[in-house]
């Protein structure tokens, strides 16, 4: 996969929807849930703090806008339309201009997906998160496999792009189940898939449980072993890894998450959104308010929520594009390393841990560009807590 230039001035632009119907015993996002949702408020609310935004940015190129949360596909349709009108008013938008929102496929959701089209979303990514009854039911899920399937269907007639997240390694999961699996998935796939395994964050249900024995993982070789599946059954279908839990069709990569991944600028609105930004030629880190309704508050009194816009040292710049660059296919490119960090690669990292990584082929190195291999993916986070200074 190339990695194009991308000049200082293009920004990705997330937006944060918080509310679900439901709180998903493995989830850790920002995510609420209310009996009611003011649409009114929190549509002015998010409006008011693009503004905003925009207003201390200045223009940029957009290249890309996704909505996230929570359930963004709980929003009303004519606030994500105007929410774009506003934001391809205030910045310049990119000729392929990339606007992704997720939804989950119950039926109350999928109703809405003509709607968010109309908008002028074109790409779409639903969590669907199994194909299994009984394991929906395990991850919370309010939707059917059938329900899962219709809106799948649904959305390939009318998005050009469509997306969706499965979860795997998942209790009691083993490898002839997760390949048929993953094989009925892959028979109704677009040109995207996101496929994640199942991890134990603090402070949810399933971090109780798992503390309890209730909840018990697959082994390591066992993950590693439904690591090597997913690539093998996705490259079949023609779907090939470009970041460790995500893979494409050539060209269909979500250009969205590789700003992240590449550390490009990406401006973050809504309560709990986070955000690095270049301002005055010096980047940032900005951060919003978690708590939905204090978030609208302060946007109603001062223009945003706010709660942190501090500038990132070099070191920290250097640690963070490792963090994120090191999961992608195509590694970290030095001299955008370098570049946008401020420090080189020798100074980023511990000298004799990246020695033995190259020399265990968890690494490998060139002029140009730093690669983990597939057997430095499947240990990322142990290699990355040791090697980044």
């Amino acid at each position: 996969m190339t990695q194009p230039g991308n000049p200082p001035d293009d920004l990705a632009l997330y937006v944060h929807w918080p509310f679900c119907l439901a709180k998903c015993p493995y989830c850790d996002f920002n995510s609420h849930v209310r009996d009611r949702i003011d649409q009114t408020r929190f549509a002015r609310a998010l409006r008011r703090e693009l503004a905003t935004e925009a207003e201390r940015l200045g223009r940029r190129r957009l290249t890309s806008v996704f909505f996230g949360g929570g359930t963004p596909s709980l929003m009303d349709p004519s606030t994500v339309a105007a929410l774009l009108d506003d934001a391809t008013r205030y910045f310049d938008p990119a000729d392929d201009l990339e606007i992704t929102l997720e939804a989950n496929p119950t039926s109350i959701e999928a109703g809405r997906l003509a709607d968010y089209r109309s908008a002028g979303v074109n790409r779409v990514s639903i969590g669907i998160q199994s194909l299994n009854e009984t394991a929906l039911r395990t991850l919370g899920r309010q939707h059917s496999a059938t329900e899962a399937v219709a809106a799948l269907a649904l959305a390939r007639r009318l998005f050009p792009r469509v997306s969706f997240d499965l979860i795997y390694a998942r209790p009691g999961q083993d490898l002839p189940g997760w390949r048929a699996e993953l094989r009925a998935a892959l028979a109704i796939a677009a040109d995207h898939l996101s496929l994640y395994q199942l991890t134990i964050e603090p402070a949810t249900q399933f971090e109780a449980l798992h503390r309890q024995g209730k909840i018990v993982l697959p082994d390591p070789d066992t993950a590693a072993a439904l690591y090597d599946a997913t690539g093998e059954e996705c490259a079949r279908a023609g779907l090939l890894a470009y970041e460790i839990s995500n893979y494409a069709r050539p060209g269909e990569e979500s250009r969205h998450n590789l700003a992240y991944w590449r550390y490009l600028d990406y401006a973050g609105i809504g309560p709990g959104a986070h955000g690095r930004v270049t301002l005055a030629g010096s980047l940032h880190a900005t951060r919003r308010h978690r708590a939905p309704e204090p978030w609208a508050e302060r946007v109603e009194l001062t223009g945003h929520g706010l709660t942190a816009s501090d500038p990132v040292p070099p070191e920290e710049r250097a640690r963070e594009a490792l963090l994120m660059g090191l999961r992608l296919t195509e590694g970290i490119e030095l001299a955008r390393f370098e570049a946008r960090t401020g420090q080189t690669l020798a100074q980023s990292v511990d000298a004799d841990v990246l020695a033995r990584c190259l020399t265990e082929q968890y690494l490998t190195l060139t002029h140009e560009r730093l690669v983990a291999t597939r057997e430095g993916r499947i240990r990322l986070d142990s290699l990355l807590s040791a090697l980044v200074a």
